[in-house]
């Protein structure tokens, strides 16, 4: 697209979003679909729905029931929930009274919760259950910012002699109070007032992204920049009016927080929770959605089922047509990609076996209805587009980041070339720079981190470009694909941000491990490679009556197998279950400069290690 043009699309979006907030958007929309269905929850085996004229009502008796307790606008609200109505409504009441809620992944170490926590002196956190809470009762000493925690399960808050000091309230206890303050005409007023005096540059959430240095950022993210997200994913969207959605990745996640919170209010959607992903399947068969979302590791998985149901097919003749439709969908998908023309007996025979065949596959995935299918996070296996193309399902690849509110660049339904992230969004500016690195501009654009302004120019260049880390290549039809990662960070298949150094920091505090490699992207889980230090391991064998001090032999010795095992359990007692390592492998040599897996100032090289133990990395994963 010409840079002219960028600029024309850019500018009329921005006058038709100007002045517009997210609780103004929510206004507008239980005003002319206040019946319409918002969001339901799964509560035995019964869906209970929220409509939007519900949902912003109890918006604002949350916003009068944070105000009561001292709320001040600008101040932050940690939430640490499932997805859940509740979620929704207390980030939607923070952000009416003025405030930044944040979701905090719920698998986060009490550490990272502490640091999290204290980074943006959250002054109130809203947690679901006594999971959450064992995560949190240990650091409160460590946050005297926050002065009161809201339990949703009323059996899990603690109460009487469990809280001398009344700094926990139950979420009945909190969501009567705001429905007592509302009541009143002035609180009611203020409230109004509170809401009507965000502005759009305001931050309406604020996500916390892994960095390659171990502690987390804090990504700001403005009215105005998911407001123009929604936008364009509506834009370039094919979907219907008042669409059906499900939401399953956690609200820390920029993607769900777009797809299932700020382009539905657009929408008017119907949005379905399902809070454990084990779940999924079964919810995708019960809603059938119009759109689904899922990050690699959820296709593969998807994928791997299919395969596994056609593999354990008896009947060879059904057997056979099953793969000729696949086959006949896979060419019928092929021809509509960029630069194809499809031929009509291609689209006859396609309709003939989607009828006959496909369709009925997907309606046993509960896929369908589904009229956009999505992945992002981290780029989907060409194979795996290619798998379900032979379905007839067409997954739209999409490529962002946080810090750019999601996808700046995504595959449209008149536009997509599988195995590329598709081409810039309208009014995206996106380039390469002479090493290749991706570079955005755009109304979707952080203006920064919190607390971290050498972070914030590091990420924004003098000219507004995001530097996003990762390297591209643009095709001749403005295409892109994501080919390596100059930023340190794996992206696993589930799309989980993890910085790679953080655990491998932890793992090397044990004096047995002189150097550690942590590897997970685009895998399901994080595995490493350990190697031992020189000097430590024959004293450390020695001590043990371990009569070698050669460090190949002492790689494989029980006992310092059982030792650096038991390293590998206490760095993950101090890390996420994302982080986790799952699988390891001690080496038999050390890594040195002269061995080219470090540099001279003994820093990792990534690429040299994961090419010359790439076969190790393999096997960690083959024997899962």
């Amino acid at each position: 697209m010409e840079q002219a043009e960028i600029q024309r699309r850019r500018a009329e979006l921005e006058r038709t979003l100007a002045g517009r907030t997210v609780p103004a958007e929510l206004a507008d929309t239980a005003e002319r679909h206040g019946g319409l269905p918002a969001y339901s929850d799964r509560v035995d085996d019964r869906w209970q729905t929220l409509t939007w004229g519900e949902l912003r009502r109890r918006a604002l008796e949350t916003a009068a029931g944070f105000a009561a307790l001292g709320l001040e606008p600008g101040e932050f609200v940690a939430l640490m929930m499932p997805n859940r109505s509740e979620h929704v409504i207390a980030d939607l009441g923070a952000v009416h009274a003025g405030g930044t809620p944040t979701t905090v992944y719920a698998t986060l170490a009490p550490d990272q919760i502490a640091f999290v926590a204290g980074d943006c002196r959250a002054r109130y956190a809203v947690l679901d259950g006594r999971d959450q809470l064992d995560r949190w009762l240990p650091i409160l000493d460590r946050l005297p910012d926050l002065r009161r925690v809201i339990v949703i399960d009323p059996a899990a808050c603690p109460s009487g002699d469990q809280d001398p000091d009344g700094r926990f309230l139950s979420w009945e206890a909190f969501t009567a109070l705001g429905r007592e303050k509302l009541a009143d005409p002035e609180v009611a007023a203020e409230i109004d007032r509170r809401w009507r005096a965000v502005k759009p540059e305001d931050n309406v959430t604020l996500l916390y992204t892994s960095g390659t240095t171990g502690n987390p950022k804090g990504v700001r993210i403005t009215h105005s920049m998911v407001l123009h997200e929604a936008a364009l994913v509506e834009e370039t969207s094919v979907l219907p009016e008042h669409p059906k959605a499900i939401s399953y990745l956690p609200f820390a996640h920029i993607a769900d927080r777009v797809l299932s919170y700020y382009l539905p209010i657009r929408l008017a959607s119907h949005v379905h929770f399902c809070p454990d992903p084990a779940q999924l399947t079964t919810v995708l068969r019960d809603v059938r959605p119009h759109s689904f979302f899922g990050v690699p590791r959820v296709w593969e998985k998807i994928m791997a089922g299919i395969q596994a149901v056609l593999a354990g097919e008896q009947d060879e003749n059904k057997k056979a047509a099953v793969a000729q439709a696949l086959e006949t969908g896979r060419r019928y998908v092929a021809s509509q990609e960029f630069g194809n023309t499809p031929d009509p007996a291609l689209t006859t025979a396609f309709e003939q076996v989607d009828a006959a065949v496909l369709t009925p596959m997907r309606a046993l995935l509960g896929l369908d209805r589904v009229r956009q299918a999505s992945s992002a996070s981290a780029p989907l296996p060409e194979e795996v587009a290619r798998f379900f193309a032979g379905l007839g399902l067409k997954i739209f690849d999409a490529y962002g980041m946080t810090e750019t509110t999601g996808a700046i660049t995504a595959n449209l339904s008149d536009s997509f070339k599988l195995g590329t992230v598709g081409r810039a969004f309208p009014g995206v500016e996106l380039t390469l720079a002479e090493d290749g690195e991706i570079l955005v501009r755009g109304a979707t654009c952080t203006p920064g981190y919190l607390n971290r302004p050498e972070a914030t120019a590091d990420l924004i260049d003098a000219e507004g470009w995001i530097h996003t880390g990762d390297i591209g290549e643009l095709d001749e039809d403005g295409f892109l694909r994501v080919v390596d990662r100059k930023k340190e960070l794996i992206i696993t298949a589930g799309g989980e941000n993890i910085a790679p150094s953080l655990i491998e920091n932890f793992l090397k505090e044990h004096p047995l491990v002189g150097q550690a490699l942590a590897y997970g992207d685009r895998r399901p889980y994080v595995v490493a490679l350990i190697t031992l230090d020189g000097e430590v391991a024959p004293v450390w064998a020695a001590a043990r009556g371990i009569d070698t001090t050669d460090v190949a032999a002492l790689a494989s010795h029980p006992l310092v197998l059982e030792e650096v095992g038991r390293a590998v359990e206490d760095a993950n007692a101090r890390l996420a279950r994302v982080q986790q390592v799952k699988k390891w492998r001690l080496l038999p040599a050390e890594w040195t400069a002269e061995s080219e897996e470090l540099t001279p100032t003994l820093k990792l090289k990534r690429r040299i290690v994961h090419t010359k133990y790439g076969d190790v990395i393999d096997e960690l994963y083959r024997s899962a």
